[in-house]
Formats: C-alpha cells, structure tokens, sequence
C-alpha cells in the first residue's frame, strides 16, 4: 500500500468509527430502555477512542483538530446513518437498533481485519487489529443485551 493510499485507508477509518459514534449516540436518545441506552452511550465513547487512535497515526494535514473532526457534523451519507434513518422511519425500538448495530459490528471488524492484513507498517496494521477486536467485544455486548432485553439468556 503507498503511503498516500494509507493515510487515505486510515482517514475512512477514522470517520467510520466518528459515524457509528453519531450512530451510537443517536439511538442512545431514542432507547426506552435504559441498560441498552447506557451501553449505546458507552459504545459511542469506545467508538470516539477508536476515531482517536486512527487520527494518531494520520499524517494528513486537513483535519488540524480531533476534538472539531469527531464534534462536527453527523455524515448523513455513512451506512451507519442510513441505518439509523430507515429504522427511524419506522416503529423504533430497542430490538431493531440492537440488531442493526450487531450487523453493522460485524461488518466493521471484518472490514477492519481485512485492511489490517493489506498494510506492512506494523504500528498502523496493530491500529487497525487492536480497533477490530474492540469492535468483536462490541458486538458481544450488544448481543448480550439484545438476549437479556428479550429474554434469550
């Protein structure tokens, strides 16, 4: 991978994680129950830090600031959004943001373990490995509250 697809690779990452923060944060607002509201909360904290740990090894000049990049506006072009507008249409409720949020997970880490093996810098590829075994726990906890909301344990 050249270095200017890298950084490129590392800014898509960086804002993935900042949409599904939004995402997270989002559906947090709307959760009528309050364990899966807290762990939607938590999870946008994790997912900030992830935004975090890419833009540290950014070397590109165009966002001068993490904090204005992950405070700025929500992407409403990101999966993650359009996820969250299409269940927003609808009836919304805890069991469909559980299941969106699990798919989406699961789409992230395979995503991130897939770039993590395209990249020969060892600091930039541990990035993306450490990031896509947060992202597996992520998942784990959301299926843990999914089958405790609906009595699947």
């Amino acid at each position: 991978m050249t270095n200017i697809d890298l950084q490129e690779a590392i800014k898509t990452a960086m804002q993935t994680e900042k949409d599904a923060m939004d995402y997270y944060r989002l559906a947090a607002e709307k959760m009528a129950d309050e364990r899966c509201s807290k762990t939607f909360k938590s999870l946008a904290r994790d997912e900030a830090q992830h935004a975090r740990s890419f833009f540290n090894v950014y070397s590109g000049g165009d966002i001068p600031s993490f904090d204005d990049f992950i405070n700025g506006p929500v992407n409403e072009d990101s999966s993650w959004f359009n996820v969250l507008r299409q269940t927003m249409l609808g009836d919304f409720d805890e069991r469909k943001a559980l299941e969106l949020a699990i798919e989406q997970e699961e789409a992230l880490e395979k995503e991130l373990r897939a770039m993590a093996e395209k990249i020969d810098n060892p600091i930039i590829k541990e990035v993306y490995r450490a990031n896509a075994h947060s992202t597996h726990h992520h998942m784990l906890d959301i299926e843990e509250d999914y089958k405790d909301l609906f009595g699947m344990s």
